[in-house]
């Protein structure tokens, strides 16, 4: 779930937080985070925004209480070290807050501490048996990548904003590591949804078609 430009940047040439969506991509967002049981956030996007996102329609906050959820689904940050300042508004908002790391240690300001495996296919499991099966992806470009590497992405949910940005911040890493072959197939996914958003925004929604041989 990710706002970008039409040349695909995630944020400006400088760098920083980027808040790239207008009122009809915040909607779309909050919609996906009312679905979801837990976010994942790279560490990377955490340091540039100092905070998440939270659902804040009503609406919304009903139909997850009328459900027996809570209202806000659990923050699940990926991360290699544990250590983030606690004066960072992330450690405020209403939300459960577990770290995700490949590391053994403390996680001050965390609930848990989980194991992060070498394969994503394996630390979904484990994820699903503490309740998380449903998960939205706040990025960045490099958790986004090593998700896509091992093929763990089961939909794409883009929201392209009107503007042009340049720079190297793109959605998806420029890493050295490939992402499968399969990925590139004109069949690898499916439309399931292109809309207007308002504000000359575009929402694509396609979903991995796992059911040929790509």
């Amino acid at each position: 779930m990710l706002a970008v430009s039409l040349d695909g940047r995630l944020a400006p040439p400088t760098g920083g937080a980027a808040q790239l969506g207008g009122l009809g991509d915040r909607r779309v967002l909050e919609e996906s985070l009312a679905w979801s049981d837990a976010a994942l956030i790279g560490a990377g996007t955490l340091r540039a925004h100092h905070s998440s996102c939270v659902i804040r329609d009503w609406d919304l906050l009903n139909e997850r209480r009328a459900q027996g959820r809570s209202p806000q689904p659990a923050a699940l940050v990926v991360s290699r070290q544990a250590g983030f300042p606690l004066e960072w508004p992330f450690f405020q908002q209403p939300f459960e807050r577990h770290l995700l790391s490949a590391c053994d240690g403390s996680a001050p300001g965390f609930l848990s501490s989980c194991r992060l495996s070498s394969r994503w296919s394996e630390t979904l499991i484990d994820l699903a048996t503490k309740g998380w099966c449903r998960l939205v992806l706040l990025g960045g470009a490099v958790l986004t990548h090593s998700l896509l590497s091992q093929d763990a992405v089961d939909e794409l949910q883009l929201t392209l904003s009107p503007r042009i940005l340049g720079g190297s911040f793109h959605w998806l890493l420029q890493a050295e590591t490939p992402l499968p072959a399969s990925l590139a197939s004109s069949q690898a996914w499916s439309l399931v949804d292109a809309r207007s958003l308002g504000d000359n925004e575009l929402l694509v929604y396609y979903r991995r078609n796992r059911s040929i041989n790509s």
